[in-house]
């Protein structure tokens, strides 16, 4: 099975490239550290979002929140010693922890890898609301007869539905392809669920097609830029399109979702009910599996690269309303709603490589709820 082909020499790579090409941390350049702390009592009231395009933004003490801070230094030196280079915990928005490891800072940026299929699953319901695009249109609508190697009745049964839930049928193992020639049919779309590269990333030339506007300046007009994101798109080969960008952008879109898409005052996805499909269980095979969204708290759960059924929660250690963006190397976007939570992880791999769970996260929420207090 082929897989997102990161090496050190492209992360360097693209590193240098953002170095040169950001341009939202030129626009404040003050000390980030030097936050504003807020007043408890406001804190427990309502949610903060940071500005828009700025550095600042408000923080929060564990100590203001009766967290356990003598667990403090045992979650930090377990990050740094698993390869963390940063690592953001919010609560109502405001930061409560900033930490950054091995040489990386605010300002540097990091791959989202897979973590990054849940910013094309927040567009497309951004289209759905604008009404250019229906879920149970037939992919063939947008990308044309011929977009795999199927028969065309075959081929006209793939909806966009299915390729936000992983169902398309379609063989995996040509896992990174989206050319027609290695789209070839395992089974009828929408009788077995499978983690597919190839027609995730042909989403994003669906909404392309649909909204008739390049899809990067779609999700930079209607996302990326409403929300205060720095980052972009990079092509890492012929077919992978992945997303780039700081932790706090990454905080940024976590605060987003936890607040059902709301952005302080404007209503990005005007859709509670695309919101709610898209992070509840899409369909009968992984329970855990929303539209591009991992869920905890299920009773079952399956994996990228195996149809092996896995009983119990995806996480057992975390909240069961845990919802996460998951990519190669334990990249993270925890959202606990409940909680009013939002938790990020960039770095290199924790443990071994994976692509999406790893034994990092039952670990790191052993010590996440011991230090927040979270039964």
């Amino acid at each position: 099975m082929k897989h997102l082909p990161f090496t050190t020499k492209l992360n360097v790579l693209c590193i240098s490239l953002v170095a040169l090409q950001l341009t939202s941390c030129d626009k404040d350049t003050s000390d980030t550290t030097q936050q504003e702390i807020v007043d408890e009592t406001e804190i427990m009231e309502n949610i903060y979002f940071p500005p828009v395009h700025s550095s600042e933004w408000e923080t929060l003490s564990s100590s203001a929140l009766d967290w356990d801070i003598s667990k403090e230094t045992e979650l930090k030196n377990h990050l740094e010693n698993q390869n963390t280079k940063a690592f953001i915990i919010l609560k109502k928005g405001r930061i409560v922890k900033e930490w950054y490891f091995n040489g990386f800072d605010a300002y540097k940026t990091w791959y989202w890898a897979s973590a990054g299929k849940t910013l094309t699953a927040f567009t497309m319901g951004q289209a759905l609301a604008q009404e250019l695009v229906n879920l149970n249109d037939a992919t063939s609508n947008y990308l044309g007869n011929g977009w795999t190697s199927l028969t065309p009745e075959q081929e006209l049964k793939i909806t966009i539905k299915h390729q936000l839930s992983m169902t398309t049928g379609l063989n995996e193992t040509e896992f990174t392809c989206v050319t027609p020639t290695c789209l070839t049919f395992t089974a009828e779309a929408g009788n077995r669920w499978a983690y597919h590269n190839g027609p995730y990333t042909l989403l994003q030339e669906v909404l392309t097609k649909a909204t008739e506007t390049d899809y990067n300046e779609f999700f930079t007009s209607q996302l990326k830029d409403k929300i205060g994101m720095d980052g972009f798109w990079l092509s890492t080969d012929e077919a992978n399109h992945v997303y780039f960008s700081t932790a706090r952008s990454m905080a940024r879109f976590g605060l987003l979702m936890m607040n059902k898409g709301i952005w302080s005052d404007e209503n990005l996805l005007k859709n509670e009910s695309y919101y709610n499909a898209m992070t509840t269980t899409s369909q009968p095979w992984n329970a855990a599996y929303g539209y591009l969204w991992w869920l905890n708290g299920k009773e079952n759960y399956m994996l990228p690269g195996s149809n092996t059924l896995y009983e119990g929660p995806l996480i057992p250690t975390a909240p069961k309303d845990l919802i996460a963006a998951l990519g190669k190397n334990d990249q993270k976007i925890y959202v606990i709603p409940s909680q009013n939570l939002v938790i990020v992880r960039l770095g290199e791999a924790a443990n071994a490589e994976n692509f999406a769970l790893s034994t990092f996260d039952v670990d790191l929420w052993n010590l996440l709820s011991e230090y927040m207090q979270i039964n």
